[in-house]
């Protein structure tokens, strides 16, 4: 099949200079300026035909030089849009047109776009401008941008393995999963996905929580070689399923790992803070900034619903999970629908205020791995709207007394819900307004929400294209410095919401030593707290501990009143969980549990076939399962 190139330039005679694939893709490049306006129609036959996605680009030599690309473009864009930055790739052929309004530089059906490309013979891309400033969006899309004739031979080299063993009439003999990690237990998501001709892994995090040989997945097993990996899947940004991913890189490591844009900046941006949480706590970080590097470099990124082949018998599909910006299912179509599998990954099946809820529809199904972090019987999280008046209640009665709230937050996506309900309660006069700090990474992460809209929900959405974006709002402060952290402290009442989520580092741990003494403050835990993580401790009850400072031991006594806000996770409660199976289509004839404490993952799969009657599994850590 990687003849299909030799095919297609045959088919269009001399119009076509070169043909090379992107990805799964296959992108023509051409030097006749008359076919690169009107030949669509020819390429339309052909993808009719060989069932692939085709793109027609101008040759280089045909370009217009890039000063007078950039002059026609500003001309051709309404200043409405709001123009911030034009990219050229050149080695691609493409330009990349930033704005803060990009649905004016699309036009009406692409008139726009079809405009610039017919005057300048770019073709153009567009993408939306923060309405924060982030300046780890802006080093990432250097990165992509500084290595794009890199980018070229790699996409390329992809198809190439891609299509090489690419065989639609070829029946696989079997299918398997190996669970390196997140096998009863949260943390270390690491699953390896083979067949005779493939090996994928998803996701490849550390347990935050854990310790020695525990933090990490198991990579020393006799099937996994690093060399042989074709491809990793990352199904969203949070440190136990991207945490060791630039290791990888590291390693030696030089495939592609797909994801969806907005996961691609954030899984930089917290694993650059990993390292930087590593350095604060006087241990060697395991990678450095320029693995992450790597990691960007190589990864390809796709939108929901966008169906994608990975391998020459496995391909994907993602598909919104509601549990952070970005966060996908994958759905994997493995030998040419031999078998089809879900990789639920984590989700969360009930509409937020940041995001839609799970999908929970699919083309064809016959085994699945759900999460069960919240999986127990006992595990029915409250209605949000009670939740949300639980936290307004608290922060108004700490506030009342003259005291500090503490929230721990995971930075993606539970941060975010946070402050919406703050910034809600205030405008709503349930809350006096009052100084609410943003302390580590997530004004970052915030920045990049605001980049990608189009994954929030239709509300979040709707505000953010009308100017009238929660994020910036003047309710929030950011700390930036120890100095300003040092005036939060010593200053009168506040709420501060600050990384991390399980106070195992960051700014939490910080705020947490300082606030911990005083009766009169809170703690206000809105996530899940991992296993041994000191979180875990003060949530179980801990009444003092040690802590490092300025190099020194010292013991905290902890006085502050401690509350579990449950109803906020971002993860599928046992309802949801249990509402979800209901639901999906087609059914499943296979389910499997992980990521859930060992007596979580046995209670929902015992549910889970009482009601739906087809087999459960409740793998081990190393535990291969035979998919088909």
């Amino acid at each position: 099949m990687t003849d299909i190139l030799k095919h297609i330039t045959e088919r269009l005679q001399s119009s076509i200079t070169e043909a090379n694939f992107e990805g799964a893709n296959i992108v023509l490049y051409t030097d006749n300026e008359n076919f690169f306006k009107e030949g669509e129609s020819k390429i339309k036959s052909l993808v009719d035909e060989i069932k692939k996605r085709i793109e027609l680009r101008a040759d280089q030599k045909i370009l217009h030089e890039q000063e007078k690309a950039k002059a026609e473009i500003q001309k051709i864009v309404p200043q409405e849009a709001e123009l911030t930055n034009i990219i050229f790739d050149y080695h691609r052929s493409i330009v990349i047109v930033e704005a803060k309004r990009p649905g004016m530089v699309i036009g009406k059906q692409g008139s726009i776009l079809d405009e610039i490309k017919k005057t300048t013979l770019w073709t153009p891309q567009v993408q939306r401008s923060p309405a924060i400033k982030s300046q780890i969006t802006e080093s990432i899309r250097e990165v992509l941008y500084a290595n794009n004739n890199y980018r070229r031979k790699f996409l390329n080299e992809i198809g190439e393995k891609i299509y090489k063993g690419w065989n639609p009439e070829k029946v696989e003999e079997w299918v398997r999963l190996t669970l390196l990690g997140s096998a009863r237990e949260v943390g270390r998501s690491c699953l390896l996905l083979q067949t005779p001709n493939s090996k994928v892994l998803l996701d490849c995090g550390i347990n935050v929580a854990g310790h020695g040989k525990d933090k990490f997945p198991y990579f020393d097993i006799p099937e996994f070689n690093i060399q042989q990996l074709d491809a990793v899947i990352l199904s969203h940004a949070h440190l136990d399923h991207v945490g060791l991913l630039p290791y990888l890189y590291k390693m030696g490591f030089k495939g592609p790992t797909y994801m969806t844009a907005p996961t691609m900046d954030v899984a930089a941006l917290l694993c650059l803070d990993f390292i930087g949480v590593a350095y604060k706590q006087a241990a060697t970080p395991l990678y450095s900034s320029k693995d992450i590097k790597e990691m960007v470099k190589h990864t390809v990124c796709l939108n929901f619903n966008e169906v994608t082949d990975i391998a020459p018998d496995i391909r994907v599909t993602f598909y919104n999970s509601g549990h952070a910006l970005g966060s996908a299912m994958v759905h994997f179509n493995i030998g040419n629908g031999l078998h089809n599998f879900l990789y639920s990954a984590d989700y969360k099946y009930t509409r937020t205020r940041l995001l839609d809820p799970a999908v929970a529809s699919f083309p064809r199904i016959e085994s699945v791995l759900t999460e069960s972090t919240y999986g127990a019987k006992t595990d029915i999280l409250p209605p949000r709207i009670e939740s949300e008046e639980k936290m307004i209640e608290i922060i108004n009665k700490t506030i009342e007394r003259g005291g500090k709230i503490l929230i721990p937050e995971l930075g993606l996506g539970r941060a975010q819900e946070t402050m919406l309900i703050i910034e809600d309660a205030i405008a709503a006069g349930k809350m006096k307004k009052i100084p609410v700090y943003i302390d580590g990474m997530i004004w970052d992460i915030n920045a990049i929400h605001t980049a990608y809209p189009d994954f929030l929900s239709n509300k979040i959405r709707a505000s953010i294209f009308q100017d009238q974006n929660p994020f910036v709002s003047e309710i929030f402060s950011r700390v930036g410095s120890p100095q300003e952290r040092r005036k939060v402290v010593e200053g009168g009442p506040c709420v501060v919401l600050a990384t991390s989520g399980m106070l195992v580092g960051g700014a939490s741990v910080e705020y947490f030593r300082e606030f911990a003494g005083n009766e009169k403050n809170s703690i206000m835990f809105v996530c899940y707290q991992g296993v041994g993580s000191l979180g875990r401790q003060v949530q179980e009850g801990l009444k003092d501990t040690k802590m490092i400072f300025e190099g020194h031991e010292e013991n905290v006594k902890i006085n502050l009143e401690v509350h579990t806000i449950a109803g906020l996770s971002a993860h599928a409660g046992r309802n949801e969980i249990i509402s979800f199976f209901n639901n999906i289509r087609p059914k499943p004839k296979r389910i499997m549990i992980n990521h859930g404490e060992v007596s979580k993952c046995l209670d929902l799969a015992s549910a889970l076939y009482k009601l739906n009657h087809v087999e459960t599994n409740v793998p081990r850590v190393l535990e291969t399962l035979r998919l088909r």
